[in-house]
């Protein structure tokens, strides 16, 4: 019998109507040249080759009597025609990139809830959309997998047997399981198991208790320094500001109670980009993410008039899982990152960042390894079930500071294109959670040459996630712009512009004069020349510091020519 571990129940008994504990993705596909059909049925057939080296996605869930403690997972034959559904999208969505309708029918169904009965897995087949520009047809996929059976990187990992590198395929070395199967279980193997996993998890705990207590005792001191808690403001040794994430979250309009309706959008950007960026300013990949977050966020509430003074706060998840690891159990705990929207200049707010990411990794490096996924739980649905559903009718979100605005999650995806039953894989937008009191979620993954935002938001709290979505590929712009290009570039660009402006007033000149002699037009046009390339040159040496490099007669005179 395996039973769940804590964590994963857990997002089981906080699920509700308005909370839906499933994670998944939006995907869509080019089909191969001359294929033609439809594409849940090729899906259909490709999973159930690959379906024996899946077993997160054979299984469900067999409750404890009285629920009395975590349920376990048993075997089960998922059936295809339900697991796998096709939606036409409208005809609008035949015209341009049909992104608008995706997004609103991803909304729809992210909202509904997973059939507890069945294994905790859907995909949506979206058919509908304009094909390529060479003719191919594009296809989407929306996938639904429930928290409770997957974090972020064992979806992953699922992916890796799920899809290929190449549109032909794989053969895989699919051997039938020796494990016998067990759908059921007996009422006496289930409180046997539940009390050997409660046995082995009090065990568990008192044997480590004296390192853990020696461990949380040496963080809490070096949080409390490194954060900058205890010197607000001051300088540390090498002279940059503290920066503390140990603060209460101001209030906006997606910290609140959540409803059950949803608004999603998806966006991409240039992940060598994003690269290069972090580099010219000695930032990792998630810096730069934290940072086009933390400025699309200020744009956006600011264009609503409602940007804080405090600067908002995220949620950041991190992985507890150790290398190699592919199970699909949850593995991840949460850590909280200040974003710095109330700076105003965007290098201040990277190096807010930046320092804010440094301070949060040097407090959970000394608690990650003692962060527990596990953890006794005889008795605790009971208690999970009853604080979520008080929590939910009272309206505490409404009532209570949060210590966090916003979920901001990346996760490593594939850097090659991958395939799924013959068609390759365009983009790939996370789909996550939101909770009472976190009303959007940004997910982002790495894929191929991009990096794919997937925003969810609460549909009240913020029904235009695709205005945040805008706002997020300006907040790219606006680093891009941030790195100077180098000098050699900057006096290249100006001078050939310069002699383009030269030619254009030529031109110009040449064109006033053609009612007199051709003698008189060329001397004019010889002075005009003579004034335009003295004040251009000024000009450009002013603005490159006098570092403007002399270029080839050569290379003038064919630019000259070109130019005519």
């Amino acid at each position: 019998m395996k039973q769940l571990s804590g964590l994963d129940a857990t997002f089981l008994y906080l699920e509700s109507p308005e909370m839906p504990m499933h994670v998944g993705a939006l995907n869509v596909y080019e089909m191969p040249a001359g294929q033609r059909g439809r594409f849940a049925v090729a899906l259909r057939k490709h999973m159930a080759e690959r379906m024996p080296m899946m077993p997160a996605l054979r299984r469900r869930l067999w409750w404890m009597p009285l629920n009395l403690a975590n349920p376990a997972w048993v075997d089960a034959d998922p059936d295809l025609r339900y697991h796998i559904v096709e939606h036409k999208l409208p005809k609008s969505a035949s015209q341009g990139d049909g992104m608008a309708e995706m997004e609103a029918l991803v909304g729809t169904l992210h909202a509904q809830r997973l059939d507890r009965d069945k294994p905790l897995w859907r995909f949506h087949v979206l058919e509908g959309l304009a094909p390529t520009a060479d003719g191919r047809k594009r296809v989407a996929v929306f996938s639904q997998l429930h928290h409770a059976a997957v974090d972020g990187q064992a979806a992953v990992a699922l992916a890796q047997v799920l899809l290929d590198v190449t549109p032909e395929g794989r053969k895989l070395d699919i051997r039938p399981s020796r494990r016998p199967r067990t759908a059921s279980l007996g009422l006496g193997q289930m409180l046997r198991g539940a009390l050997a996993n409660e046995v082995q998890q009090v065990v568990g705990i008192v044997r480590n208790l004296p390192s853990t207590v020696g461990t949380l005792k040496s963080a809490a001191g070096n949080a409390l320094q490194r954060s900058g808690l205890l010197s607000r403001g001051k300088a540390s040794a090498s002279g940059e500001a503290k920066v503390s994430n140990l603060t209460l979250a101001p209030r906006t309009a997606f910290n609140q109670m959540v409803t059950d309706g949803r608004s999603f959008a998806g966006v991409s950007l240039s992940l060598p980009e994003i690269k290069a960026i972090g580099k010219a300013f000695d930032a990792t990949i998630n810096d730069i993410v934290l940072v086009i977050c933390s400025t699309a966020l200020r744009r956006y509430l600011q264009q609503h008039k409602a940007l804080p003074r405090k600067s908002l706060v995220a949620a950041v998840p991190i992985s507890l899982r150790a290398k190699g690891d592919n199970t699909s159990d949850n593995q991840a705990s949460m850590t909280l990152v200040s974003l710095g929207t109330n700076i105003g200049d965007l290098r201040k707010r990277l190096d807010h960042v930046k320092a804010a990411t440094a301070a949060m990794k040097s407090a959970m490096g000394d608690v990650r390894s003692i962060l527990p996924t596990d953890f006794p739980s005889i008795g605790v649905p009971w208690l999970i079930e009853a604080l979520g559903s008080l929590y939910g009718k009272a309206k505490v979100a409404d009532r209570i500071p949060q210590v966090a605005n916003v979920t901001i999650s990346n996760v490593p995806g594939p850097p090659v294109p991958l395939y799924l039953a013959g068609a390759r894989m365009v983009c790939n937008f996370p789909t996550s959670i939101v909770v009472h009191g976190v009303g959007l979620n940004i997910t982002v993954e790495s894929y191929d040459k991009q990096m794919d935002f997937g925003l969810v938001a609460d549909a009240k709290a913020m029904p235009d996630a695709r205005a945040l979505a805008h706002a997020i590929e300006i907040a790219f712009e606006d680093l891009r712009l941030l790195v100077s290009p180098p000098v050699d570039d900057a006096v290249d660009l100006a001078t050939d512009l310069a002699g383009n402006v030269m030619a254009a007033a030529r031109r110009g000149v040449s064109a006033s004069v053609v009612g007199v002699g051709r003698a008189a037009q060329q001397a004019v046009s010889r002075v005009a020349r003579s004034a335009m390339e003295s004040a251009v040159k000024q000009a450009v040496g002013a603005v490159t510091g006098g570092r403007a490099k002399p270029k080839p007669k050569a290379a003038v005179a064919r630019k000259t020519r070109a130019s005519r």
